[in-house]
């Protein structure tokens, strides 16, 4: 009992272990009960994933607003600690959502590339949340850690968001991603027996050897399933700092972090197809890591340290997140539309 009631990251460990064991029971529920089987998830299934993780996400953020304790520490005012931590929560949410489409077309060429077949494809999703799970935990850990204890930091993160924003409104056409030269995916091919088909959902078959031994060869779904817990990191790189300029309270960086990834995953079926018609969501994004980044130098540089402008509070964040993202989506499908 004292372990459960020990504080970890400014929250008991019973409430984390609440938590991931939510987590936990929601994708037992996805791949247990609703995915069992090997089919193509339709537009509309994928739409009422999202619904259901969306709902979930919304259901959460009335938990942080009546029933969290938010630890004052992480908080640069204590007044109406609840309020600041349920906007936080759902800037975050949004924020992390809008990093992270990018992932939809990334994982679409993945699948291309080892042509995993589309009755296989949630398979590999579901796997790499799991892995999600893990790595933004421990991301995260390492980035409060560090914030919490030298304050500084999230002025580098300010300039790193600036930077990043302002290379994604700048930058030219991208190039395909060669995932051919990718050196994991060659060290890999090199250290472990490899299929060359896919010939049903596992990641692992057992299959004679040149001597005739039975031994376990990896299939190309389990290289797809690597390739997409890489391009998770690599995004991290971007999202964990984004989310450290929102919030400073790790509970609140975590949980908005797995629902977007939750959420995300579940919209992918539905998006895949339709990637290309957001072409200007980037543009919204870009500005939002940009604005972001301003506040960042605006409340810890302007008014903590310098006391010449006023505090600017919580929720223009998620006004500003809000219109940029909505603005850029709503103007993505105009543009993208079909000629009448």
């Amino acid at each position: 009992m004292d372990f459960l009631t020990s504080v970890f990251a400014g929250q008991p460990v019973w409430l984390w272990l609440a938590f991931l064991s939510f987590i936990g029971f929601l994708l037992w529920v996805d791949l247990g009960l609703l995915n069992k089987k090997d089919e193509v998830v339709s537009p509309a299934k994928s739409a009422t994933m999202w619904g259901l993780f969306a709902s979930l996400a919304l259901a959460f953020g009335a938990y942080v607003y009546f029933g969290y304790t938010p630890p004052p520490e992480f908080y640069d005012s204590t007044r109406d600690l609840n309020g600041q931590a349920t906007i936080q929560f759902f800037t975050g949410y949004l924020l992390e959502t809008a990093l992270a489409f990018d992932n939809i077309f990334v994982i679409s060429m993945i699948f291309t590339f080892f042509a995993v077949p589309r009755e296989y494809q949630h398979r590999v999703l579901f796997w790499g949340i799991i892995g999600a799970i893990v790595f933004r935990a421990i991301f995260i850990g390492v980035g409060a850690a560090v914030v919490n204890q030298f304050s500084w930091v999230l002025f580098i993160f300010a300039a790193f968001l600036i930077y990043t924003g302002w290379k994604m409104l700048t930058a030219k056409e991208e190039h395909e991603m060669k995932l051919e030269d990718n050196p994991v995916l060659k060290f890999l091919r090199r250290r472990i027996r490899m299929t060359d088909q896919i010939t049903n959902h596992n990641f692992f078959v057992r299959l004679p050897d040149a001597k005739g031994r039975m031994v376990l060869f990896a299939t190309p779904l389990f290289l797809a399933l690597v390739m997409v817990e890489l391009v998770d990191i690599v995004f991290a790189v971007d999202s964990v700092p984004a989310i450290f300029a929102v919030t400073r309270d790790p509970f609140i960086v975590y949980t908005s972090n797995i629902f977007a990834i939750l959420g995300l995953r579940s919209m992918y079926f539905m998006l895949a197809a339709a990637v290309e018609r957001f072409k200007y969501l980037k543009v919204g994004l870009a500005l939002v890591l940009v604005l972001i980044g301003c506040k960042i130098v605006w409340n810890f540089g302007l008014y903590k340290e310098l006391h010449v402008v006023p505090y600017l509070e919580a929720h223009w964040s998620l006004i500003a997140t809000l219109v940029l993202l909505g603005g850029s989506m709503v103007y993505s499908l105009w543009r993208t539309r079909a000629p009448a």
